[in-house]
């Protein structure tokens, strides 16, 4: 071995590409400002700070020494019970407390989920376009995510019949997204109860992913029927993230509802990987989830606003074609037909001070889509878009 050389590391991980946000963020060093300030609208990050008494209930907290030390592994009990009393009013179901598991994020209770359900050399559907983590967590356990089609002429929703088609014996689960990340797309209740009939007929789990579900369209309180019978607890297992909601991503609060035997299993992957959550916004989300329903509903309607904005700032330029909006999201058809995404994002961002995602970021076949993150931003400069996106050339 040369001198200063590194011994062999895991090609699991050596293989997985650098995370792609940062990549993207570097190109904004060269936006000179032409255009106004940079209108940043990449990694899906709340647009509004948590509210003024979650801030204050925080700051207390942390400051109790209860917070600085090992908490139950699988979270603490008062918002395990909070959140299943939450999951049973939304869902008109049965949860109970010993059915969650509180994590360190969403994306530790997918990576938890998936070593939960399959080994090295097994494999995993995952709607395409997909969320890059996704992706990347599954490569690193050396778990085949195998791309389940969603297509722009079906609004970029799944269909059952492609993946029955697509399920063999290395199959261990089916993934669902919804409201979707990157295109914005919402299931419809009758697809995902039917990808849960597909799954409890196959054999395998249904690992529904719904960090955006606070934010599905005004009327939709709900987006689907599968916790009204105990049937889910066969296959089902449900992820979640507070982060969004309650707009404290760097807090790294999600969850994961499964049936409490599967929560006992999770546990020892759990154990392992994070000891406890993280305590300070433990000890504030049983109040919050009760006391800010109100504050989250406006929340709600204000990303909803900004998504209808958005609409009507690109109603001008057809040859901009949304393909996909809701929730956090919208997934754009850029108008440089053959041009790779890459260099169109790279373009907006060092000429228009515009920075957002290339389709590439998210699976094969996305060349000609941009991922636009519209709730990071207020309706004002949603609006200003128009101006930024005319006459843009390659």
């Amino acid at each position: 071995m040369a001198s200063g050389s590194f011994a062999p590391i895991n090609s699991h991980v050596a293989d997985v590409g650098s995370p792609p946000i940062p990549e993207a963020q570097s190109w904004t060093r060269r936006y000179d400002g032409s255009f106004g300030p940079l209108i940043n609208l990449s990694q899906a990050v709340p647009g509004n700070a948590p509210h003024a008494s979650f801030l204050e209930r925080l700051g207390s907290v942390a400051g109790e020494a209860m917070t600085s030390q090992y908490g139950p592994i699988n979270g603490d009990a008062s918002l395990r019970q909070a959140y299943a009393e939450e999951m049973s009013r939304l869902y008109e179901g049965r949860i109970e407390a010993a059915d969650t598991a509180i994590t360190a994020g969403c994306n530790m209770a997918f990576f938890v989920a998936m070593m939960l359900l399959a080994r090295r050399g097994e494999s995993v559907l995952v709607p395409t376009p997909w969320y890059f983590n996704h992706q990347m967590s599954l490569d690193m356990l050396g778990i085949e995510p195998r791309p389940l089609p969603c297509r722009p002429e079906n609004g970029f929703v799944p269909r059952i019949e492609d993946a029955e088609a697509l399920i063999d014996e290395k199959v261990r689960a089916i993934v669902l997204v919804t409201p979707n990340n990157p295109t914005g797309a919402v299931y419809p209740a009758h697809v995902v109860e039917g990808f849960a009939e597909l799954c409890a007929k196959r054999g395998i789990y249904l690992v529904i992913d719904e960090t955006y579900r606070d934010f599905l369209p005004q009327g939709m309180n709900r987006a689907h029927g599968l916790f009204t019978s105990d049937a889910w607890r066969r296959n089902v297992i449900q992820l979640y993230s507070f982060s969004k909601s309650y707009a404290i991503p760097g807090h790294r609060m999600g969850a994961i509802t499964a049936d409490a035997a599967l929560i006992e299993q999770i546990a020892k992957i759990l154990d392992c990987i994070q000891i406890c959550p993280p305590r300070t916004a433990q000890a504030v989300l049983p109040w919050a989830i009760e006391g800010l329903r109100g504050w989250r509903e406006e929340n709600r309607a204000e990303i909803n606003r900004r998504a209808q904005v958005f609409r009507d700032a690109l109603a001008s330029l057809p040859e901009w074609k949304i393909e996909s909006v809701g929730a956090y999201f919208a997934y754009l058809r850029h108008p440089f037909e053959g041009a790779k995404a890459q260099v169109v994002a790279e373009k907006l961002a060092t000429e228009r001070g515009v920075l957002c995602l290339p389709g590439s970021y998210f699976g094969p076949g996305q060349e000609g889509h941009l991922r636009i993150a519209v709730a990071n931003v207020g309706a004002d400069v949603l609006a200003t878009l128009t101006d930024r996106l005319k006459g843009l050339a390659l």
